[in-house]
């Protein structure tokens, strides 16, 4: 008798004189072997009767079918461990349950992307609960409806969503464009793709960290840290994206668009990693900082800073468009209609829109011929900290013109008070990075009254 056997039998004979149980005692029920077993080589799919339920140590007692017994040593029983049986109730329900699955009964993958992650939720935005090797093993348990996989071009990619059980027993979804199914009906399992020794180190929480987060240029913190977001710069939703999902990765950020095709993520230092089959390293600099480093056309290297956002782009982008909608409502509220002497009137709408009528004093030095007296207003500016105690805020004029392929725009600072508006010319030579930084050298100021009558 084999030793492995006999320890098996004596582990069981044990439970079975703790729990009162005989060889003639009833089971606990009837269920369906999830995993495949080696010895016996027992396929996934097969209903056994369950005898023992061990929380100590971590296994089911079952039976093995007459047809798999070693006839020599007579072991009729057999451990499993917990996450690789489901306990189904009543032998009707097992062959049910077992007829549910026999789709992807013998159906297992072989993970071909080092650190492809198995997720909570079929979403490559669900949380990770863990993390695959190259080369590991996983069965898939069955096909999930899920979000569609994107890449990092904003292309669908090929495949689909799964319920997976890995070998140590976790549960979750896994996407399937960087695995190999293969079909196993009992006995040892051997991938194609071996773990190679770094493969097999063990966990990096660090790179399990950073491959949880979505890392952002590091101007979108600058924005952040200033309080002046820039709806344009954050609708590009520029990003390193490392590509765990694919073995691509991306770095989209301004005047870069690059992909890097990789085999795996190898550490190469304290908190630094490289993407093996390509010229991409990055280093964590801080939890929330890395680096991300590539090598140009010319030879020379380039490094890059991408930053982990306290707040979501979208919850960004959300934000900030509220921010200045309060804005604008603030000066629909305190007019809608206001009139200068020398500067004509302006109205403006409820919609974000305005017509001003009678600026001809303005053209052509800050507005051009062609420009219509209509058009929108973007509240897009910010005012330097120099300024914020003169003005309310700063925004564009945004005018229609006919013919013209451009629409002209007017950048003024503005304040309100009690009996009107008054507005500053902001020329482009006094801003940057959307502020308002200096004022014009001959400054062109224009107050406006609040106007009882609509017009």
């Amino acid at each position: 008798m084999r030793t492995g056997n006999k320890f098996r039998l004596i582990l069981i004979g044990a439970l079975m004189i703790l729990t009162g149980l005989t060889a003639c005692s009833s089971r606990l029920g009837w269920g369906v072997l999830l995993w495949s077993t080696e010895d016996p080589p027992i396929p996934s799919g097969t209903v056994l009767p369950v005898y023992i339920r061990s929380n100590i140590n971590k296994v089911w007692v079952v039976g093995i079918p007459d047809n798999y017994l070693d006839k020599k040593n007579r072991i009729n029983k057999m451990e499993i461990p917990l996450s690789r049986f489901e306990l189904a109730g009543s032998k009707a329900k097992a062959h049910k349950r077992a007829e549910a699955f026999s789709r992807y009964a013998h159906t297992y993958a072989e993970n071909m992307q080092d650190g492809l992650p198995i997720r909570d939720n079929p979403d490559n935005n669900a949380r990770r609960i863990y993390r695959l090797r190259t080369g590991e093993i996983i069965k898939v348990l069955s096909l999930a409806k899920g979000v569609p996989a994107i890449s990092t071009t904003g292309d669908p990619l090929p495949g689909d969503w799964y319920r997976v059980l890995t070998e140590d027993g976790s549960i979750g979804y896994c996407f399937s464009y960087r695995l190999k199914l293969f079909e196993h009906n009992g006995g040892p399992i051997t991938a194609s793709a071996a773990a190679g020794p770094e493969n097999s180190a063990g966990p990096d929480p660090d790179l399990d960290m950073l491959l949880s987060k979505t890392w952002s240029p590091e101007l979108y913190f600058t924005m952040v840290n200033y309080k002046r977001i820039n709806l344009e710069e954050l609708s590009h939703y520029w990003r390193f994206d490392p590509g765990q999902e694919t073995g691509i990765a991306r770095i989209y950020a301004p005047g870069y668009d690059l992909n890097f095709s990789y085999n795996a993520i190898r550490p190469e230092g304290q908190r630094a990693w490289r993407f093996e089959g390509s010229n991409l390293h990055m280093q964590m600099r801080s939890d929330t900082t890395i680096a991300v480093q590539f090598s140009e056309g010319g030879g020379g290297m380039k490094t890059l800073l991408f930053v982990a956002l306290p707040t979501a782009v979208d919850d960004l982008i959300i934000q900030e468009s509220a921010r200045r909608e309060r804005l604008y409502d603030v000066i629909f509220s305190q007019g809608p209609v206001f009139t200068s002497n020398n500067y004509g009137t302006i109205a403006f709408n409820e919609n974000g829109s305005f017509a001003w009528r009678g600026f001809d004093l303005l053209v052509p030095r800050f507005i051009p011929e062609s420009a219509e007296g209509d058009g929108t207003v973007s509240m897009d500016l910010f005012l330097d900290p120099a300024f914020e105690d003169r003005y309310s805020g700063a925004f564009t004029l945004h005018f229609t013109e006919n013919g013209a392929r451009e629409t002209a725009v007017l950048r003024c600072m503005y304040a309100l008070d009690n009996q009107g508006f008054r507005i500053e010319v902001a020329p482009e030579s006094t801003i940057e990075d959307s502020t308002v930084v200096r004022r014009a050298a001959s400054p062109m100021v224009l107050y406006f009254f609040k106007d009882a009558l609509l017009w």
